[in-house]
């Protein structure tokens, strides 16, 4: 059996890493496109949305507008996806835990 107070010293190890790497992602951020540059999202990697650039000639069809900017925010949100990922892969072996980020 192992030692108990050897695998709590390592979960707390664990646990500081992750709160490095939980706000190292805070300061990074992700950008993503859609429309061929029409609509331009900035977002955290706590995949807060920080800005929203769109081209007023994209403007002009709200329902394109609409669909350009779902298709945008989408893929941020699929970028921070994988650079959290990246970043926790290493301390977790590659496992995906529930509710880690």
């Amino acid at each position: 059996m192992k030692d108990p107070l050897k695998m709590l010293k390592q979960v707390q190890q664990m646990q500081d890493k992750m709160g490095k790497v939980q706000a190292e992602l805070e300061s990074e951020t992700v950008e993503a496109t859609a429309g061929g540059g029409a609509v331009r999202v900035v977002a955290t990697g706590s995949q807060k949305v920080v800005s929203v650039t769109i081209d007023p000639d994209a403007a002009s069809d709200t329902e394109m507008l609409q669909d350009l900017v779902v298709a945008a925010v989408n893929e941020a949100s699929r970028k921070v996806d994988e650079a959290v990922q990246e970043k926790i892969g290493g301390l977790t072996g590659g496992l995906k835990i529930p509710g880690m980020f």
